[in-house]
């Protein structure tokens, strides 16, 4: 209860300002897989915590508003991801508002992020004539239902853009602009190839909604089919288990008082290999004394539980009282240090002069 009231805090914060203010970490399983998200601010207020988060993916998400395209401060976390090569995957959302047309805004991806763009669904008008989402990799046209216009996981399968039945379940007009537009996009635009995904040249685009659920099941089972599996993060200095049987991550975010009522101070860990067990001792980096941990906490949504066991990939919380530091690696035998952590300077965000003394 505690922790749940300490987060609907910071969830206050973030409503009032329409910001995300701090990483936060969820993990869901869907279809027997697991997935580790990491949310991640989107304000240049808190790059730094964004920047070092960045460091403890496999891919990244790029959320881009249907009306506004790409923002200043989303446009700054991708080029980091570019250098770094992180997999992107492209999201186009609030498709069911007025917003920009669907090329200008995948020529801005392509254009600002120096990346191939391939669209893996299209939107059949928008705003007001917004009749639903074509995902070309199934042919199957999702369509809102009902009075609040949601999408409710029923869906028509078809043969493809020529298939009649389209228009069955499509106006005249909008039919006819769709045909147009999904054909030009399909030739204009490159086609999806695995490899060109995983170097970080190729972005996969998605046009959805996320308040009516438009899209979402779509992007979520591409994660899971084209993603990269967990992999040692960042570059390592070292001796590694070649069997990968030794426990190893590293300490990406430290935050404070999430929970006000005791204080606490939680070092989040990125599982690199083995299998951690709860009461496992790490010895970090910074210093040779092993670190009994004994409560490591999994992050649901709003909900913390403890972790008995946690894999490659997993995101883990350790409370401490200050022994863990950003950048520390965590190891069994103290004989890896993982590198490429960026040690980032604040940035000036406004230079004042006093003239007067």
């Amino acid at each position: 209860g505690q922790a749940r009231r300490a987060r609907s805090d910071w969830m206050k914060i973030e409503q009032q300002r329409g910001i995300s203010v701090t990483s936060s970490v969820m993990t869901f399983a869907k279809d027997g897989i697991i997935f580790n998200l990491l949310d991640t601010p989107g304000h240049e207020d808190f790059s730094e915590d964004t920047y070092r988060t960045l460091t403890a993916v496999d891919s990244a998400i790029m959320v881009i508003d249907a009306a506004k395209g790409i923002e200043p401060q989303t446009l700054k976390l991708f080029e980091v991801c570019r250098l770094r090569s992180v997999p992107i995957i492209t999201f186009v959302n609030k498709v069911d508002r007025e917003g920009r047309e669907c090329f200008d805004i995948l020529d801005e991806v392509a254009d600002k992020l120096a990346l191939d763009v391939c669209p893996m669904s299209w939107p059949i008008g928008m705003g007001g004539e917004f009749e639903g989402i074509y995902d070309f990799a199934r042919n199957r046209l999702m369509q809102p239902t009902g009075a609040s216009k949601e999408f409710e996981g029923k869906a028509s399968e078809h043969t493809g853009l020529d298939d009649p039945s389209l228009a069955d379940y499509l106006s005249e007009r909008g039919l006819k602009k769709f045909r147009e537009e999904a054909e030009l996009a399909q030739a204009g635009y490159a086609s999806f190839a695995l490899e060109a995904y995983r170097n970080g040249d190729l972005t996969p685009v998605y046009f959805g909604s996320a308040l009516k659920e438009f899209g979402i099941a779509e992007m979520i089972g591409a994660i899971a089919e084209h993603a990269p599996s967990p992999r040692p993060q960042p570059s390592s200095i070292g001796t590694i288990d070649p069997a990968g049987k030794d426990v190893t991550g590293f300490i990406f975010k430290v935050q404070a008082n999430m929970d006000p009522q005791h204080r606490d101070r939680i070092a989040f860990m990125r599982l690199c290999s083995g299998t951690f067990k709860r009461g496992m001792k790490l010895i970090p980096s910074g210093h040779g004394k092993p670190v009994s941990i004994h409560s490591p906490i999994l992050f649901f949504a709003q909900d913390r539980e403890i972790a008995d066991s946690a894999e490659p990939g997993d995101i883990i919380g350790i409370p401490n009282h200050g022994t863990l530091r950003v950048g520390d690696t965590m190891s069994e035998r103290n004989e890896l240090r993982f590198t490429g952590l960026p040690n980032l300077a604040p940035a000036i965000l406004r230079c004042v002069i006093l003239r007067d003394p």
